[in-house]
């Protein structure tokens, strides 16, 4: 019985260590785009920059793709430029987000670019997305953010200031999601929602509340948390106040 207890107790950490892992969507190096994906999401989904992968795939300013679109996940060879598509226009920022149906397949805009010398945040722009103990700490490549435990229906709120450029289901591993941009260089990542509060194109200002706290792994109440920085994902504790 012990060795059986034993069993299980590790099977339950292998599938909360792969529970942020991807599945299916990309082969070859290449993505294909689903009904929902938006650019931020499949950037956040293979840890590139949403900038890079534009640039590598020839998506201009308004960073909208299509439910087909198979995107490259790497620069093309040589570092050469990409070719814009037909639909790589400088209109608005507004997240590329993808439809399906009969309806249109880019979502309506926002926001205007925002520019590119727009300041990096410091440390003290960041606050606790709610309060609670950390029952996962950051532990790459296992765990790309905090999970923070905390009770069912808890106010979740933004980090930071920012517009929500991710609002939805799509990614296998995060529950209910929102993806928040604070400016060129930062994203934050709110996982394992019970409800979205925050749609996408909502301007968000630090300390607004934009879901309620849902179930992660083994169906434990917890808020998953991440902070990007170009793309890649950087420990929260290093950003985030000592005081909590």
């Amino acid at each position: 019985m012990r060795f059986l207890a034993l069993g299980l107790v590790a099977l339950l950490l292998t599938a909360c260590a792969s529970a942020l892992r991807w599945e299916g969507g990309s082969r070859d190096g290449q993505y294909e785009v689903r009904s929902g994906d938006t650019l931020y999401s499949i950037a956040l989904r293979h840890d590139v920059d949403y900038r890079d992968l534009a640039r590598w795939n020839g998506i201009g300013r308004n960073y909208l793709i299509k439910p087909g679109q198979k995107l490259r996940l790497s620069p093309p060879d040589g570092g050469a430029p990409a070719t814009r598509t037909a639909d790589s226009g400088r209109g608005s920022d507004d997240g590329g987000k993808t439809r399906g149906g009969d309806r249109s397949t880019t979502s309506r805009p926002s926001s205007q670019p925002p520019s590119r010398q727009e300041p990096e945040r410091s440390v003290g722009d960041w606050q606790w997305p709610l309060k609670g103990e950390i029952v996962r700490g950051f532990e790459l490549p296992s765990s790309k953010g905090l999970d923070i435990g905390a009770a069912e229906g808890a106010r979740v709120r933004a980090a930071a200031g920012g517009r929500v450029v991710y609002s939805g289901s799509a990614l296998k591993g995060y529950g209910e999601l929102i993806i928040i941009k604070h400016n060129e260089t930062y994203l934050s990542a709110y996982g394992y929602n019970r409800r979205r509060l925050a749609e996408e194109g909502d301007e968000v200002a630090a300390g607004e509340v934009i879901a309620e706290v849902g179930s992660g792994p083994a169906q434990k109440s917890m808020l998953h948390f991440e902070i990007r920085k170009a793309g890649k994902p950087v420990d929260p504790l290093r950003l985030l106040p000592a005081d909590g």
